[in-house]
């Protein structure tokens, strides 16, 4: 799946205060224009926002399943869009710019192997929410074997087709229409990076994906997630501005009530055998469309993650790791689809 915000080239920590005057004058302007639609009950002032903020938690998911159908529906509309470079997806394809380096550098720390011309040679990653392989297609040119995996089976189309132009990824890149459940049992301590960009905003049971990320996952292996931060500063620019008053990403695109903070997300992982190492602010600037860098995270971001090794997790205290491959494979059962892979 994925996620287009708009942000502000304040590359402060505080960016939240600097913006305040601004974003009051935006507000108090959609105001008055959603005062004749009744029955609207947005939080749109300062204020409201922070006191709806203070109470309003991610939605508790009874599906059994990350996979959320409502959002598979917004995105089934796009996927023949992927790769129009100034369409839907424009700050999704300029991401890469940023994105695909830090994953890159990242493993080449991590490694005394370097194959010169093909840096991630011999890596197998899973590209969780691939959508139409925008982020499996350089992955697979720096020489990693990927696996892009979405539960809309048009994007994997759309995927498929572009790859088929280029013999080599034709060869690098394999594309599913499944779930991230749906391959737990066939992939176990399979893959030895799981990438999650612009995904966990969309999916219905975050803790459950974690989960299975690290079922498939080898001990040691690396987990990148890129997202959006739940404050009040991304609720303005992420939904209210862009998607409510620009119209840059359609609108109900985003669900403030999935963003998640860089504090919950690092909570939810270590609990799942994760050791945070990275958490990187990230900044889009829509008058160039280019993305770049910053300090706060309080707006995107960019996480990396890796999960304990068999030594470590032998000494664990938590749920043995049957208990986990069982959750996951019982929602495999009622998942139908995937997690974002419009994502």
């Amino acid at each position: 799946m994925f996620s287009i915000r708009l942000s502000f080239i304040y590359a402060d920590d505080h960016a939240d205060l600097s913006l305040q005057t601004g974003l009051r004058g935006i507000l108090q302007d959609y105001n008055r224009k959603i005062q004749l639609k009744s029955s609207s009950t947005l939080p749109v002032s300062l204020t409201g926002m922070k006191s709806n903020m203070l109470i309003v938690k991610r939605p508790f998911s009874t599906s059994h399943s990350s996979v959320d159908s409502k959002e598979m529906k917004k995105f089934q509309l796009l996927a023949h869009k992927w790769w129009d470079e100034e369409g839907e997806y424009a700050a999704l394809h300029s991401m890469n710019d940023i994105r695909v380096p830090f994953i890159r550098d990242t493993l080449l720390s991590m490694s005394s192997n370097y194959h010169p011309g093909n840096p991630l040679s011999g890596i197998k990653i899973l590209d969780v929410g691939c959508g139409g392989g925008l982020l499996s297609e350089p992955l697979g040119r720096l020489g990693a074997s990927v696996t892009g995996i979405d539960p809309v089976e048009d994007n994997i189309s759309t995927a498929d087709r572009h790859k088929s132009f280029d013999p080599v990824l034709a060869k690098r890149i394999q594309y599913k229409s499944s779930s991230l459940e749906e391959i737990v049992e066939e992939s176990m301590e399979t893959f030895d990076v799981i990438v999650a960009s612009e995904v966990v905003e969309h999916v219905a049971d975050l803790e459950m994906f974690i989960k299975c990320c690290s079922q498939v996952l080898k001990p040691e292996g690396s987990l990148f997630i890129t997202t959006i931060n739940k404050t009040q500063l991304s609720y303005v620019l992420g939904i209210v501005v862009a998607e409510k008053i620009m119209g840059i990403v359609p609108e109900g695109t985003h669900e403030w009530e999935k963003f998640v903070s860089p504090e919950e997300l690092e909570r939810l992982l270590e609990s799942n055998g994760f050791s945070v190492r990275t958490v990187n602010g990230m900044l889009y600037n829509p008058l160039s469309g280019s993305w770049g860098w910053m300090e706060s995270t309080s707006l995107n971001y960019a996480l990396h993650a890796v999960k304990s090794g068999a030594r470590a997790r032998s000494h664990a205290t938590d749920a043995p790791p049957e208990t986990d491959i069982q959750q996951c494979l019982a929602t495999a059962g009622t998942a139908g689809t995937v997690p974002d892979g419009t994502v």
